[in-house]
């Protein structure tokens, strides 16, 4: 009797998803701990340093609170901790990030770059582009989800 390897390859789930994201996140939380701020503080400062225009405080809580699906008072109160570490700065109405801000930004992108690197590195192009899709539709249908349930 002969056999043959079986070269089931694993399929994509929410718990594939979920292991993928807390192994990257544990990553990146690791940096972000020998600078001293945590991942939803520099969610928030992402944010501000990515935006095209001016954010009120309004305007980057519903920001972050788009991508962690965080409650508005938590992401204020990181908000009011990236002040006090003069982080971020308000400037009228509206919040920018400071030199300090800036180059904290800069010092975690060095530090992830590498890692992030070894870790996407050899993904062939069109596996990427394949689970790109598959993750933004994965995506819409749970904000979908989300906004169902909290209407």
């Amino acid at each position: 009797m002969t056999t043959t390897a079986s070269t089931t390859e694993p399929v994509a789930g929410a718990r594939t998803l979920a292991l993928a994201h807390y192994a990257a996140r544990g990553v990146l939380e690791h940096v972000l701990a020998r600078h001293g701020i945590t991942f939803q503080q520099q969610v928030a400062l992402r944010a501000a340093l990515t935006t095209d225009a001016p954010q009120t405080p309004d305007d980057l809580v519903t920001q972050v609170q788009d991508s962690l699906k965080a409650a508005p008072a938590d992401i204020r109160a990181t908000v009011d901790e990236l002040l006090a570490k003069q982080l971020l700065v308000a400037d009228g109405a509206h919040l920018r990030l400071t030199d300090a801000g800036r180059a904290l930004m800069a010092a975690v992108g060095a530090e992830t770059a590498p890692v992030s690197a070894r870790i996407w590195g050899g993904i062939p192009a069109a596996d990427l582009a394949v689970a790109g899709r598959v993750l933004t539709l994965v995506t819409e249908r749970a904000n979908a989800e989300l906004a169902a349930l909290t209407a």
